[in-house]
């Protein structure tokens, strides 16, 4: 394997772009911690990413996005939850907030567990947007660690093991956020908050009201 290490203060988004096109992973600083992504519409991307992380494909892999406007590509939006979406996003992102919405058909099914939701968020990372805009704007990514094993906030506590299975790997010597994302699914009738993270429920609710 041809592994190649950049730095990020010094980010060849050119070659990251090529690299991923022709079907490499790559290992990435987000703003929660370090993430392993490849693009979305390679099912055999998709599938690596599930080996080289030893992982059942039976968790869905999130789709970071460097735009917001990038999650009317993956995601169907009803006109009645458009409001709070946009709310939503217009408070938290670029941030710690996972938005789970029904899935447009460009999202294979390997990416979302066979299911027909997909979780959303735009990172608040400069790096980590540069990487994610070099393709398109769109990186089917989860954390960088073997399943199990704790998400790495710091590069250093990315491990040898997952870092020799991929051919691109950023470094950043700043440490991450740490704090895993909030999660909340807008994908049924009730809005519902899966899991708390850097973000509140009380700040989410003072921007679209209680939720039930």
């Amino acid at each position: 394997m041809l592994q190649i290490l950049l730095r990020a203060k010094n980010l060849n988004c050119s070659k990251i772009e090529r690299f991923l096109k022709m079907g490499s992973l790559i290992i990435y600083p987000t703003d929660t911690v370090y993430g392993l992504g490849g693009i979305i519409d390679s099912k055999e991307v998709l599938e690596k990413i599930y080996a080289v992380k030893e992982r059942e494909m039976n968790y869905p892999l999130v789709a970071l996005i460097s735009q917001k406007e990038k999650v009317y590509e993956v995601a169907n939006v009803s006109v009645a939850k458009k409001k709070v979406v946009n709310k939503l996003i217009e408070a938290f992102w670029p941030g710690a907030l996972t938005i789970i919405l029904k899935k447009k058909d460009i999202i294979l099914k390997d990416m979302v567990s066979n299911g027909e939701t997909i979780g959303v968020r735009m990172p608040n990372h400069e790096v980590a947007l540069k990487i994610i805009e070099s393709v398109g704007g769109i990186l089917a990514t989860t954390s960088a660690n073997i399943s199990g094993e704790p998400s790495p906030i710091k590069f250093s506590e990315v491990s040898k093991k997952i870092k020799s299975r991929v051919d691109l790997i950023v470094e950043d010597n700043s440490p991450l956020v740490g704090i895993e994302s909030t999660i909340i699914d807008l994908s049924g009738r009730k809005i519902k908050i899966l899991r708390n993270g850097a973000i509140t429920s009380d700040e989410i609710e003072a921007i679209i009201g209680e939720i039930e």
